[in-house]
Formats: C-alpha cells, structure tokens, sequence
C-alpha cells in the first residue's frame, strides 16, 4: 500500500508541476530536452550531508531553472529529515541558518530502492518495477545531467549496502553511448577517489565528468552546524551550487569550462578535475544541463556574493569519528556517554586493524610491504571489483566504516601486475583469520 500511495503522489506532484515547468524552462538548442540524475548515495544521520546536497541541486534545477519534474529522477534514502536526530523535524537545511530544502522534493527512489542496479537500469531507460517507475527516457537529441554524492574510494563509488564499481559504470556508459541514450552527457560527482570513476573516460563519447576531488585523495565536508551536530554539505558541492546561484538567471553566460575553473579555484581542499570530452562540452554552455529559467520572479532575492567556503572542514573519510566524538563531547547522559566512548573505541581500534591487514596482503601477494602513497589509474576494471568486493563482503564495508576508503588504494594498486584470483584468495583468507580473533 505504501508503495502505491508513493507512485500515486509522486505521479501527482509531476502533473501538478509540468505546465509551469515547461513553460520556464528554455530548451538547450537542436530541439532536445534536458534531462537528470541526482544521487544521494548514503544513509544514516552522520551523512546528512549528502541528502541535503542532492535536495539543494533539485530545488536549483526545477523551481530556479525550470527543468520539468518529469525530467529529474531522484534517488535518495530519506532518513535525515524525520529522523530521531533532527532537531527541526521535516526540514534539511544545505547551509547554516540557512532555508529548508526538503520540501517539494519528489524521491523517485527511497530506502531499499537505492541500489547500483537501480540506478544504472534507469540510466538505460529499463522498466522499473519499484520506486515511482520512472525511468530516463533520454534521445540522441538530449542533453543529461547526473550529479551523484557520497563516499568512494578508488574504482568504487558507495551506495547505502552495496557498491557500484567502475567496471559496472563503464559498460552502461558504453550501452548509453551505442544506444544514442544522449547526444551530451555531464556528470557532476562528489566523493572521495572520484577521479579514478573517469580519468580514463573516452573523450569521443560526448561525456564530461567533473569530480571533486582527483584518483589519490579525499573530498572534504564543509560548514559544521554545532546545534545539530553534523555537516550541512560538501565543500566541492557548495561551491558549484554556489556558482551556478550567482549566475542565475543568465546561466546562458557561463560555460561548463568556465564554471570548472571557477570551481576548481573556490575549493581549496581537494584537487578538483574534469575528464572526457574537452571540446564540444567544455564550451556549452552550463544552462544546456542545469536549464535556464527564461524569467526571475520579482520577489525572489538576489543570491548572496560568491564565497570560497573555508568554513570548518573534514575530509569526507573522518566525518564520521568526528561526528561521535563531538557528540560525546556533548552529552551530559552517563549511559549514552558510556556506549558513544565504546563506539568510538571500536571505529579507532578498527581502523588500526584494517592497515594491519592490508600490511598482511601486500606482503602475501608482492612480498613487500612497501607500496605507493597515491592510488595508480585503474587499467584492470575486472581486477579492481573482484578485490574491492571480496574485502567488502569478507572484512568491513565502507558504508559502515568510512574511514578504510583512505586505505583501500594499496589494495587497488595490487591489480598492477598480479594475478587477480591470487590476490582475492589473500583477501579472502586474511579477512577470515580476522574473525576468527575477533
């Protein structure tokens, strides 16, 4: 019954807002529509920021831009804003004393929907059967968006209990492309090692990826809000949505380079970059992805002046020991002290564990423990999913312990030159001798 009342209202929402949708939006020129993504790939209070990234970018690009809700598919778990948490129940804010962004968001994709397999079937346009069904109808005349936001790690992008690898991403790119799903596809995509998702991408497939960060480093969360103890948002993500504000309503005026550039100079945490088509995307202009509202109502404020947010920051991989230990810092409740004390004692001696591990594997596997500080370009996309998903399934998932992602690039970097089935069985058997002793 649920899940019916969700199609209904979802279905509902989408009538109510197409006229006024479609009469503000100005087309991206040869006649095609634009079309988006978005992904808050995250659960849990700790992660609020990702959902309220995700429902600021929804609010920029329908009520501001016009695109028809017909045209966004969104996929977010929805725990933050009726959670136990949240002070101000209902309500997510994206910057400090800032409005509420929840509302008017339609969720295509809620709680156990949001899955890898979810997602890249809505990318090439199956029938769903769960969620609100709606699926991307995109033609070679179109233009899509796609902003995804959580935790990665090299090769590995993190949904709320599963992953989605780049060998997975790569194919339905390459589906997408043969099928003529797009004529320009961008994507906009927040997460640790996301540079390792497409520094390889084909520059002819009529695809640009902007990451906010490179193959060998961490995104930050920015702008810490003490009154309900967690990040609002991410540095790489304000600074876009921020961008693209100040712009507004002539987003016709700035191109996808020029708002990289601006981007990339405004986010001082991380290396921001951009792969793929260089040429033809680069120059168009960002309104051809984002839409572009051909009028401002008169009552509505002017953004305020660009900032470079150098607000409070974490890098995204100890966000959450971060969050434990202000909240213990906090509470005044012996029993609830007692068991944030253990929790936080459990995440510190884990992390412990998990580079004594992986000592153990690279010196079974290479016989050195000796590896790179920086995560190398992934060429065995096979390799990199075997042995990310047998450490997943077999030792710690990053959902859970988000902090391993700043490790698992010496796992990744194994893939050079060895056999990938050695190197899961090494995995696999160090993995078990640990709970074993656990």
């Amino acid at each position: 019954m649920f899940r019916i009342a969700l199609i209904a209202a979802c279905f509902l929402l989408a009538v109510q807002g197409y006229h006024l949708d479609e009469e503000l939006l100005q087309q991206p020129e040869g006649g095609g529509e634009i079309w988006a993504v978005l992904i808050a790939g995250s659960s849990n209070w700790f992660n609020y920021r990702h959902q309220s990234d995700v429902c600021h970018a929804y609010h920029l690009l329908t009520k501001k831009h016009g695109i028809p809700r017909r045209n966004v598919i969104t996929f977010m778990v929805n725990d933050i804003a009726f959670n136990g948490e949240n002070p101000n129940r209902g309500y997510i804010i994206n910057a400090l004393s800032g409005k509420d962004v929840y509302e008017g968001v339609m969720i295509d994709y809620m709680g156990i929907d949001v899955t890898p397999q979810n997602f890249l079937d809505v990318l090439l346009g199956k029938e769903m059967d769960v969620g609100s069904r709606k699926t991307l109808l995109s033609g070679p005349k179109d233009k899509v968006f796609v902003n995804f936001v959580d935790h990665g790690a090299p090769g590995v992008l993190g949904f709320p209990r599963d992953e989605l690898y780049l060998a997975d991403l790569t194919k339905v790119l390459d589906a997408m492309h043969s099928q003529q799903k797009y004529k320009q596809m961008l994507w906009y995509v927040e997460a640790c090692f996301s540079g390792s998702m497409f520094n390889t991408l084909d520059p002819n497939m009529n695809i640009t990826a902007h990451t906010a960060a490179n193959e060998s480093e961490s995104s930050w969360a920015c702008t810490w809000d003490d009154d309900i103890g967690v990040y609002l948002g991410d540095c790489w993500s304000l600074n876009w949505m921020n961008n693209t504000e100040q712009f507004f309503p002539n987003l016709v005026e700035e191109t996808v380079e020029q708002q990289y550039l601006a981007v990339k100079n405004m986010t001082f945490e991380s290396h921001t970059e951009i792969f793929g088509d260089l040429t033809l995307i680069y120059k168009e202009p960002i309104s051809f992805f984002m839409g572009h509202n051909r009028k401002k109502t008169e009552t509505e404020p002017l953004p305020p002046p660009a900032r470079k947010y150098r607000y409070q920051s974490t890098a995204t991989p100890d966000v959450m020991m971060y969050h434990l230990e202000r909240k213990r810092g906090r509470c005044n409740n012996k029993k609830e002290a007692d068991r944030l004390d253990q929790e936080i004692k459990y995440h510190t001696l884990t992390e412990g564990k998990v580079q004594e591990i992986l000592d153990q594997i690279s010196r079974q596997v290479t016989g050195s423990i000796t590896v790179s500080r920086y995560a190398q370009t992934i060429t065995d996309t096979e390799c990199n999913k075997g042995v990310l998903s047998a450490f997943f399934s077999q030792c710690y998932k990053m959902q859970n312990h988000p902090y391993i992602t700043k490790y698992l690039y010496r796992l990744t970097n194994l893939c050079s030159g060895n056999n990938v089935k050695k190197i899961v069985d090494v995995v696999i058997d160090n993995c078990n001798r640990l709970k074993m002793l656990s």
